[in-house]
């Protein structure tokens, strides 16, 4: 990306940014401990806890290290200087992030407000109806119950949170002006746990990122749509999931219906997770053909719609997994093997090695079949959101795993219960290593993209 010489001010302020509150904003889920904050994640080995932030600063006592929060983004998130200063300081935004106010430093939070209502709601049935492609008796639903209505300062499409009294606590605002830049914002003051919805008679809910997307999906799928819950997250982050859960006893079964790009797919992941944790396993994930439901509802009405946006994080996770090669476990060599092919850089072989010991320990009568289904396993609990630094950070795991197993691996005689926690050590050690290529394989298509964009700038020139 071009270069931007931020001022010293600017720096100061986006390394000074509250850590905690801007990671909740993100999604990022985080306990409290004392003064402190735990940063709680997930990847294939499981759940994570050893980041501790405290305002800005943050340290990781597994790898100890730390620092601001322009560092913690970029090994955290593997992103540049330049991506860092500019996300923390709400330049720009991804997926999981939220605008300028949400990111600045702590300031104290505003009573909620909903926006005055406009005498009627001419542009927001001509937005939704002609832009959007929702049916008008699913507007009509929404805005008799007064969770859909249009403000009259700027005839923004205002939807509306309400808590279990029916008085509203959330809301946000989708600008229905088809010229210039369009927006969505949530309302200051807002309550998180609650959001836009609606809450029917069965045992199934639908989860989805934004309100078009509800209503969109609706739209599709009319019939006796009345008798099933959905709600609206606003973005990707669980609150008003998990709140739902709590006050709706008879919700039994969640379908996530998030975007089929790299955010939507990540957050899914991530709620699925959490949820699993919350001890609810009833959970399906349903995909929009296209980037979401909206672009769908697009294309079924015969308008050029976007296109899904594969994950390519995850699609080179499953390749390198699927790649492994079974070689018979010699457990008399494998210290030796594994030591070889880490010091030889030889990450597939490593990760080869380990998977084929893992089968081994885990004293399954064949092996090879033992070593396919743990390539499934591999590819079946990666989490690309958690997977997470730079190129230094995965080595540096790689290489902890290494002295972990290498260590274990002294051992001359196993329980059963030893056997099977070896066999764990090494199946890690192969998702360490597959991580890595997986780094590898990023950075390369990122520096042969720069050297092509390099290469045209010349004839871009005038």
């Amino acid at each position: 990306m071009p270069y931007i010489p931020f001022t010293e001010e600017q720096k100061v302020t986006a390394n000074s940014v509250d850590l905690a509150r801007f990671l909740h904003m993100r999604g990022e889920k985080l306990e409290r401990v004392g003064r402190e904050y735990k940063l709680i994640y997930y990847d294939g080995t499981g759940k994570h806890d050893s980041i501790t932030i405290h305002g800005s600063t943050w340290f990781d006592h597994k790898n100890q290290v730390g620092g601001g929060a322009i560092k913690f983004m970029q090994e955290f998130y593997g992103m540049d200087f330049q991506n860092a200063v500019q996300e923390l300081l709400g330049y720009t935004v991804t997926p999981l992030a939220h605008t300028a106010e949400s990111v600045s430093i702590a300031k104290e939070k505003k009573e909620f407000e909903l926006p005055p209502r406009n005498k009627t709601m001419h542009r927001v049935y001509a937005y939704l109806i002609k832009q959007r492609f929702i049916a008008a008796d699913v507007i009509t639903h929404f805005a008799k119950n007064h969770s859909l209505y249009e403000d009259s300062k700027h005839h923004n499409a205002v939807f509306v949170g309400f808590d279990e009294n029916g008085v509203a606590r959330q809301a946000s605002k989708r600008s229905t002006s088809t010229m210039g830049k369009t927006f969505r914002i949530t309302c200051e003051g807002s309550d998180t746990k609650y959001s836009f919805s609606h809450y029917g008679t069965s045992g199934r809910l639908y989860v989805f990122e934004a309100p078009i997307d509800m209503l969109s999906y609706i739209s599709m799928h009319k019939e006796n749509w009345q008798q099933h819950s959905y709600i609206a997250m606003n973005g990707v982050y669980e609150n008003a999931v998990l709140h739902a859960l709590k006050k709706h006893d008879n919700i039994e079964h969640i379908v996530l219906c998030t975007d089929n790009d790299e955010g939507g797919i990540d957050g899914a992941e991530r709620i699925e997770d959490i949820l699993v944790e919350e001890c609810f396993t009833n959970i399906t994930r349903l995909y929009p053909t296209h980037k979401d439901w909206n672009e769908d509802l697009k294309a079924k009405n015969g308008q050029p719609a976007l296109a899904a946006v594969p994950h390519r994080r995850k699609y080179l996770y499953y390749a390198f997994a699927q790649e492994l090669k079974y070689y018979r476990c010699r457990p008399d060599r494998l210290s030796q093997q594994l030591m070889a092919a880490y010091k030889n850089n030889q990450i597939k072989y490593l990760a080869e090695y380990a998977l084929a010991g893992s089968a081994f320990f885990m004293r399954v009568k064949d092996e090879p079949q033992g070593f396919q289904k743990l390539q499934k396993k591999l590819a079946k609990s990666y989490r690309a959101y958690s997977d997470k630094g730079r190129k230094t950070a995965k080595q540096r795991n790689l290489a902890d795993k290494m002295k972990e197993v290498t260590h274990d691996l002294k051992q001359s005689a196993r329980t059963y219960e030893q056997s099977v926690k070896t066999a764990k050590m090494l199946f890690e050690l192969a998702d360490c290593a597959v991580k890595l290529s997986v780094e590898d394989a990023m950075q390369q298509e990122q520096e042969q993209t720069e050297s092509e964009d390099n290469d045209l700038a010349p004839d871009l020139a005038y």
